[in-house]
């Protein structure tokens, strides 16, 4: 009778363990930031991680590329674009924050980006990686805008129009709001 009883209370005390660890889990209040992991020892301007809270909206950007600037010359000409990596990269930044203010959502809320840049003859046929940088770090990694996306930049072949130099796609993330205080 005894290891029927021992079995009994190990049973009744594992039931009272698991009933305390749902009362505790119920308690807490669920995650309405997204958490943003910075990359170990380092100080480069992306993040290593983001984690998204249950209930948030996930907003997709399309690819954005460089507008216009000078509508005098022709439109294969890098220069009616900003010309170099660093002045298209602010440009595409710049209609990517028009964007998402119109959708009442700031760079600070982007969560991942894609950058494809094209090989720049007069870098020796190399992606301009520094032109780019120049141009992102005037957005993220700020005292203005500290928040980090992940990100990820390739060299690619061409985009659809020869004069463009950069091309860049991202998500972003409406934060569920608060929950209600009970």
């Amino acid at each position: 009778m005894a290891p029927l009883l021992s079995s009994s209370r190990s049973r009744l005390c594992c039931a009272a363990l698991a009933l305390a660890g749902l009362v505790g889990c119920a308690s807490q209040a669920p995650a309405t930031e997204v958490l943003r992991h910075r990359v170990p020892g380092s100080d480069f301007p992306i993040a290593a991680a983001v984690e998204v809270p249950a209930g948030a909206t996930t907003v997709y950007l399309s690819g954005q590329v460089p507008p216009v600037v000078d509508k005098a010359l022709p439109g294969n000409d890098p220069r009616a674009y900003g010309g170099d990596t660093r002045a298209q990269t602010l440009g595409v930044l710049r209609s990517i924050e028009t964007q998402l203010k119109g959708l009442g959502l700031t760079m600070g809320d982007i969560v991942k980006m894609q950058v494809f840049l094209v090989a720049d003859p007069r870098k020796g046929n190399a992606m301009d990686f520094a032109g780019f940088m120049e141009g992102y770090t005037q957005y993220f990694g700020t005292s203005a805008q500290p928040r980090l996306p992940v990100r990820s930049a390739f060299q690619i072949a061409a985009l659809a129009n020869p004069a463009w130099l950069v091309e860049i796609e991202v998500t972003a993330v409406r934060p569920p709001a608060p929950a209600a205080p009970r």
